[in-house]
């Protein structure tokens, strides 16, 4: 099968292409940028641009299916361009598979697209969604990117949303700086986080698994529908000294509660500002305060969806840092 992924040089599309090209597809790769590491017969690479119509129509045309993983993640409040790649980028991408004649179509959205501060302690695909002008620009364009995406699905393209909640885990050559979540976990193993906060929990997902549940959703999904992939739901205190742990180094010994942070951030959320960061935020520390558990029972029970355990995944992650050069045995 002849298969097109947008974001292809990124984090999720690195490994949703070893996938595939495992199971014998070729793909399309579509990316401003190449992952040089992605070395195969069966992969093509082409340049192409979610915000021009013209070009995703031909860097799609013959394929038989598309994920599109294309996303500007940020924690500002607002960011015209993030506000335009995902919701008109999502848009034209599907307008584009609608007419090339892609049979199936899986748009790999975000946890985020659901309002997490109002949902309660569980969140599922029935709650909330992200649309009170109070929360960030990018989960108010996640959703805004599905109703995009379910316009289309209205002319007749046969497609259906994945929610991963956050991802981390092998394999990650990162063409720029790697995702929030890895860098963190790396450090971690390599033993550089002496302190960590200590009463913020969330739901981590693998990227193998955000992988093998788009893959079963472009098989299974039912059309139009959401399925929300989740991984485990821990302290992050947990996962940072499980990666150390593992490693073989100390974990963080020092834990500061959220309230510590909260007292800062009108002095630190102006200085990141000023130096072109959003690391330190509101935004995040919202984000890391609601923090509700997952319910992700209906990927399991329609797609099939089995994640890993947290364990198995650091291992794993580890693993992949000393095999990789990353990090000494």
């Amino acid at each position: 099968m002849k298969i097109g992924v947008t974001g292809a040089a990124g984090f999720v599309g690195t490994n949703l292409i070893d996938a595939l090209v495992a199971e014998g597809h070729d793909v399309v790769a579509i990316d401003r940028v190449r992952n040089p590491r992605v070395q195969s017969d069966q992969v093509g690479w082409v340049e192409g641009d979610v915000l021009n119509p013209d070009s995703m129509r031909r860097a799609l045309e013959g394929v038989d299916q598309v994920y599109h993983l294309v996303a500007m993640i940020t924690l500002r409040m607002e960011d015209p361009l993030a506000w335009r790649v995902n919701t008109e980028g999502v848009r034209h991408v599907a307008e584009a598979a609608l007419a090339v004649g892609a049979r199936r179509f899986v748009h790999v959205s975000s946890v985020h697209s659901f309002d997490q501060e109002i949902c309660g302690p569980v969140l599922d695909e029935t709650s909330p969604r992200s649309e009170r002008p109070e929360i960030p620009v990018y989960d108010r364009s996640k959703w805004a990117g599905e109703q995009e995406l379910r316009k289309v699905i209205d002319k007749g393209l046969d497609a259906t949303i994945c929610n991963p909640t956050g991802i981390w885990g092998p394999v990650e050559y990162a063409t720029g700086k790697w995702s929030r979540l890895n860098g963190i976990a790396r450090d971690a193993a390599r033993g550089l986080v002496p302190a960590f906060i200590s009463d913020a929990a969330f739901d981590i997902v693998d990227v193998r698994d955000v992988v093998a549940g788009a893959m079963l959703a472009a098989e299974k999904g039912r059309t139009g529908e959401n399925y929300l992939l989740g991984g485990d739901y821990r302290p992050l205190i947990q996962w940072v000294r499980l990666n150390a742990r593992v490693a073989g180094r100390r974990g963080p010994r020092i834990g500061f509660p959220l309230s510590i942070l909260s007292g800062i951030m009108p002095v630190a959320e102006p200085i990141c500002a000023a130096l072109g960061s959003d690391v330190l935020s509101q935004a995040m520390l919202n984000a890391l305060s609601a923090a509700p558990r997952v319910d992700y029972s209906k990927a399991k029970h329609e797609l099939g969806y089995e994640p890993h355990t947290l364990e198995q995944s650091v291992r794993d992650f580890v693993s992949f840092l000393v095999q990789s050069g990353q990090m000494d045995r």
